[in-house]
């Protein structure tokens, strides 16, 4: 009886250890060069680009193909800044994705006229220091929890 032979691998074995998935394509690339001055760290999350600046997260860039409704500029905020922000952005409105009517997240969305004038202007007012966008991550978990109670022995 014949041996069952091994099939080799398409790639020698050390470059199949090597080969890695190719990188998605970064979604609107304009708004990390306006950005470029102040070092921007990006990291995936959720399937689309966190940007940060310094401590805080600032954007977040979502471009997916056939779910292109919450796709654009992801701005993190608060509610409280949502009316003068609306002001400004008059295209601005919470994410649907996310499934709730208002969320501190407001998305400049990619189908409006606007869309690049718009997102530049929010590079900017990042730029500037606006406090009405960045959230340092964690800082919302972190006042809401409480210390821990010990039990005496």
């Amino acid at each position: 009886m014949p041996k069952a032979r091994r099939v080799p691998p398409a790639l020698p074995i050390e470059d199949a250890l090597f080969t890695a998935k190719p990188r998605k394509s970064v979604p609107h690339p304009f708004v990390l060069e306006a950005l470029a001055d102040l070092s921007p760290r990006t990291r995936s999350m959720f399937g689309c680009l966190a940007v940060y600046v310094g401590e805080k997260i600032v954007l977040i860039l979502r471009d997916k193909p056939g779910r292109d409704a919450d796709n654009g500029v992801w701005l993190a905020t608060t509610k409280e800044h949502h009316p003068s922000l609306q002001r400004e952005f008059p295209n601005m409105r919470s994410i649907r994705v996310l499934g709730k009517k208002i969320t501190g997240w407001q998305i400049l969305p990619a189908d409006a006229p606007d869309f690049e004038e718009k997102a530049l202007h929010a590079c900017e007012l990042v730029a500037a220091g606006d406090p009405r966008i960045g959230k340092v991550p964690g800082a919302r978990k972190a006042a809401a929890r409480r210390p821990s109670k010990r039990r005496k022995m």
